[in-house]
């Protein structure tokens, strides 16, 4: 089983030809609301691939938080551990360009008040052969659950977003290190992608960046990088594409797929999820991430 430690936001998307610039307003194309945040994106991911998927977190007592419960529950996400808290539930508000391109503010709402994982939620951890870990709850709260999957022997999955420096106990409690290449190079200081990879990997077993339309780079234990290329296809949306990586990658890894293999079934699921609008609504299932496969001779 998968269990995920995580946030749920509800995404505010606009649609525009072009992003404005501070102090710019512009006419948007189309506007959605959509159920996402880092932590329900992953897990949504990971059921929609396959996985046994269970999520902890927090949503408010609004009509959001409803809507949120409701969405991870019809993917298949066991929801009987997610918090409903007093107050509003987190969001995101997107603005997605022509090009497909992002950005993102997010007001955390109910994800805040997740300070540390309860008892209940410490039992699920446990019993999981994964947990998938993010940086939009409180980073105590995330190196807690992360200590006590290390003290449980389960999996650590964790995605370093957003941005911020890492704990020492947080890093030596992570099996799995899953960053884009902004995230590798702001973590470690270092001048590219190549080096943070390099740096990271001494710290942490395995050792993803990913690299958008190019793919993403692999090195795991004292084995050389290796490149997988990413389809080539036209991107509509970027949003959930590195949430969709990572939980397709963690069911790969729970049906014990070999490493390299577990990636390219990660690009080919995220390659799907650009050609769609959304975050949670443009993950592919698993037989779409098979053919996709199939299809390329993979």
């Amino acid at each position: 089983m998968i269990s995920v430690f995580g946030s749920v936001n509800m995404d505010l998307v606009a649609y525009v030809d072009v992003a404005p610039a501070l102090g710019e307003t512009v006419t948007g194309r189309a506007f959605s609301t959509v159920p996402g945040g880092k932590g329900a994106n992953q897990a949504i991911a990971a059921a929609r691939a396959g996985a046994k998927v269970a999520f902890l977190g927090a949503v408010g007592d609004d009509d959001f938080g409803t809507e949120m419960r409701r969405t991870l529950a019809e993917a298949g996400v066991d929801v009987t551990d997610l918090r409903t808290v007093p107050g509003p539930s987190g969001i995101a508000q997107i603005v997605v360009d022509g090009g497909g391109g992002n950005s993102i503010i997010v007001v955390p709402g109910a994800n805040g008040t997740v300070t540390a994982p309860t008892e209940a939620e410490i039992e699920v951890i446990s019993r999981s052969d994964v947990l998938l870990l993010q940086l939009e709850l409180p980073i105590e709260a995330v190196t807690a659950a992360a200590r006590a999957a290390r003290a449980a022997g389960t999996t650590v999955v964790l995605t370093p977003a957003p941005v911020q420096p890492l704990p020492a106990e947080l890093l030596e409690a992570v099996d799995i290190l899953v960053a884009n290449e902004h995230e590798a190079v702001a973590i470690t200081g270092q001048a590219d992608h190549e080096r943070a990879l390099e740096e990271l990997r001494g710290a942490v077993g395995w050792v993803i960046v990913t690299l958008g339309a190019r793919g993403a780079l692999t090195a795991s234990g004292d084995e050389a990088a290796v490149w997988v290329e990413a389809p080539r296809v036209n991107a509509v949306d970027t949003t959930a594409a590195g949430d969709t990586f990572v939980g397709a990658l963690a069911a790969a890894h729970l049906e014990e797929q070999p490493a390299d293999r577990a990636v390219r079934f990660a690009t080919a699921a995220a390659g799907l999820s650009v050609q769609r609008a959304g975050a949670s609504s443009s993950m592919p299932t698993r037989a779409e991430i098979d053919r996709s496969l199939s299809t390329a001779g993979a």
